[in-house]
């Protein structure tokens, strides 16, 4: 079959399990996951390994739109306006959730090189979720105003660390012996050289849309910027969702109408990443997630602790209320789009160990999914900004 029947097969798959999933109030991203899942290679067939191999590199133009549209969250006016406080939470709620898994994992005995990158992945949080229920019911207040903009900022600080532990991780992988070098430099090395290739090629286009005004031709300047600069991280050896995420940063400090440009490539990219979802559950082999049962369940609790208390003390060290301090950390259990990016990519990077962190990570990702916006509304609501009309 032809690699178009395949992504027809998988649009027609996704749009009716989104329907189905609809019904009973789940979010599009479980019905894609489970399409996948059913059509892919584990059930039905429909889309042999092989067809999946065909249409991997949608995958990846994916995941450099996730990680571009992530980089237009850092406008410098924005996050002056948000305040130190929310940034210090972010990095308390990140890096607690990643240092949890890993030592967890570690003292459980598991393989270090997969517990560092289920660690990394355990730092993203899924946004769209979490809007979602803000939207759905209306939710205003000090925690609600606190908790967007640290989950908009949550998955850029996780590709940072997801950077580091891929470095980490390949070394442990190869049986070399873990130095400063390994550890610090290589990783450090690699992000500087991300973020200024793609601060350069946001800087390129953001020059270039002097010279194209039609907002046809400044969504195909974005699309050839995304595209030029995965083909260069993969080139060089750089880290692409670094690469994308600083294009978008760059591109939306430097132009008065970057929120408008954005604004076309999230129109765009819907189809795109439908197919990612419904690929990353084709990918998932049944037979490795009936093995990965005590490790997927350390994983979910353990990043569910840090996550919690990491904004609990973040919360703590900048003085904020009381509600934010119980009630944030139970808001941002929902992972999705990122930590199956990161899945993927180490199905790539670590082929070893890829297929058993992706297993996890999807499981947890129904998980999540499934309970994080159920929490998330219990957590408002509790804090007194969804009123109990609103409820209804």
């Amino acid at each position: 079959m032809s690699t178009l029947y395949y992504v027809g097969i998988a649009m027609i798959a996704g749009l009716i399990f989104s329907r189905i999933v609809k019904k009973i109030h789940l979010p599009n991203v479980t019905g894609y996951l489970v399409a996948g899942l059913l059509i892919g290679p584990s059930v039905l067939k429909w889309i042999p390994g092989e067809g999946l191999e065909d249409i991997s590199i949608i995958t990846t133009a994916a995941l450099g739109f996730i990680a571009f549209s992530i980089g237009g969250e850092f406008k410098v006016s924005s996050i002056k306006a948000i305040g130190k406080n929310v940034i210090v939470i972010t990095l308390f709620q990140s890096l607690l959730a990643a240092f949890a898994v890993d030592a967890v994992l570690l003292l459980c005995r598991f393989n270090a090189a997969e517990a560092i990158m289920l660690g990394a992945i355990a730092t993203a949080t899924a946004p769209a979720a979490t809007l979602m229920v803000v939207r759905q019911y209306k939710a205003k207040g000090e925690l609600t105003n606190t908790l967007l903009p640290v989950v908009a900022m949550d998955d850029a600080v996780g590709l940072m660390v997801f950077s580091v532990s891929v470095a980490i991780a390949k070394t442990l992988s190869a049986g070399e012996a873990v130095s400063v070098n390994t550890m610090l430099v290589k990783p450090l090395i690699e992000i500087a050289l991300s973020l200024l290739s793609g601060g350069l090629l946001g800087l390129a286009i953001s020059f270039s849309m002097r010279f194209f005004h039609s907002r046809a031709n400044k969504l195909m300047i974005c699309i050839a910027a995304v595209a030029i600069g995965v083909a260069v991280a993969q080139r060089f050896g750089l880290s692409d969702l670094l690469v994308c995420m600083a294009i978008g940063a760059v591109f939306i400090n430097l132009r008065e109408d970057a929120l408008d440009v954005m604004g076309l490539c999230d129109n765009w990219t819907p189809p795109l990443f439908m197919l990612f979802f419904l690929i990353s559950g084709a990918d998932l082999n049944l037979e490795i997630l009936t093995s990965v049962g005590v490790l997927g369940a350390i994983y979910i609790v353990v990043r569910a602790f840090g996550k919690y208390f990491g904004a609990y003390l973040g919360a703590v060290v900048v003085k904020a209320s009381p509600n934010i301090r119980k009630y944030l950390g139970i808001t941002l259990l929902p992972q999705a789009g990122v930590a199956i990016g990161m899945a993927q990519m180490a199905l790539t990077l670590l082929p070893e160990y890829g297929d058993r962190i992706q297993a996890v990570v999807l499981a947890a990702t129904l998980v999540y999914e499934l309970l994080g916006p159920v929490a998330t509304k219990i957590a408002l609501t509790r804090a007194g900004e969804i009123s109990v009309a609103k409820k209804v």
